[in-house]
């Protein structure tokens, strides 16, 4: 339309086509579409879109790959043409397949002995009303969970124009942290040690909860470790004021400071070199001190009250 209206002032040919930025090939174009149709004509799409030979399938092969997922393009590739016996090359399947939504994901696990009716009643019944009651400000939650950090390289991603490689420091030393992480706050409480964690840790780690707590109603989310689950650490819970919350067995999608410790060997350990063992401990322990001060909108994003249900995950063979 800008180009019809330019020649309609009498310009010429070749400033025409430098204001529209055109070839005098397309102008030409036009011109001869003008002609043949009027404005009618110059409204008209006219480019090529060719139509897909998968797109016939479609259907069949997104049920085909959907019940069992197909571990690489080329995999995928070869599926297609069997059952269709239409060949493209794995740029255009990997295209095809993101075109239907679907992205290169890694397979999650469901723990073999977990019990999802059974997690869900507890996230229903006990864990989710006491986390309603932390969020009003009328309860202090904490979720406990020992880790142990081995002394050695955490392979991780970085971007660089050749492959680097990290060294790997002598020895197996264990850096074990046992914390309570605050549901709301994300402050973490700990212990640490270069030992075992026991029922010893576990006490002393109580008496800091409540000493920091001050009274009022607390609830502590743990596993099933003999060393929390024992007399002694039930003892002394009691007598502090605290509620134990034990979790389902197999259930550390509903412990959240899981999430925490992963967070610690990405940010913290991943592709870092410690020339020895107490540089690994300090380390580890600075992070873990100010986690969340230093890393407060990436915890609020990653620590949500949300937690994975396996009756809604999809298990598939592959």
């Amino acid at each position: 339309m800008e180009a019809l209206w330019l020649k309609s002032l009498d310009l010429p040919h070749g400033l025409i086509c430098q204001i529209c930025r055109i070839t005098g090939n397309t102008l030409r174009g036009y011109f001869g579409q003008y002609e043949r149709g009027g404005i009618q004509g110059l409204q008209e799409l006219r480019f090529h879109r060719p139509s897909s030979l998968l797109a016939p399938h479609q259907t069949r092969l997104e049920e085909a790959l959907k019940d069992q997922p197909p571990r690489s393009v080329k995999e995928a590739a070869a599926r297609i043409a069997a059952l269709t016996g239409v060949r493209r090359g794995l740029t255009q399947i990997r295209q095809w397949m993101r075109s239907l939504g679907w992205r290169y994901r890694k397979v999650g696990m469901i723990p073999a002995k977990a019990d999802p009716p059974t997690q869900a009643r507890y996230l229903a019944e006990q864990l989710q009303p006491r986390l309603r009651e932390a969020q009003a400000g009328q309860r202090r939650v904490f979720f406990v969970d020992a880790a142990h950090f081995v002394l050695g390289p955490v392979l991780g991603f970085v971007w660089s124009a050749v492959r680097r490689m990290i060294r790997a420091p002598a020895g197996r030393q264990r850096y074990n942290v046992l914390g309570a992480l605050d549901a709301i706050t994300h402050e973490l409480t700990m212990v640490s040690n270069d030992t075992y964690i026991t029922a010893q840790s576990v006490g002393e780690l109580l008496r800091q909860v409540a000493a920091a707590t001050g009274g009022g109603p607390v609830s502590l989310v743990l596993d099933n470790a003999r060393y929390q689950r024992c007399q002694v650490v039930q003892e002394l819970a009691a007598h502090l004021g605290l509620e134990l919350l034990f979790l389902p067995t197999y259930s550390p999608n509903l412990n959240l400071i899981e999430r925490l410790w992963k967070f610690t060997k990405k940010e913290c350990l991943a592709s870092e070199y410690y020339e020895n063992f107490a540089a690994f401990q300090g380390a580890i322990r600075e992070f873990l001190r100010t986690v969340h001060e230093k890393h407060a909108e990436e915890l609020n994003s990653l620590l949500t009250l949300n937690f994975q249900q396996f009756e809604k995950a999809q298990s598939v063979a592959v």
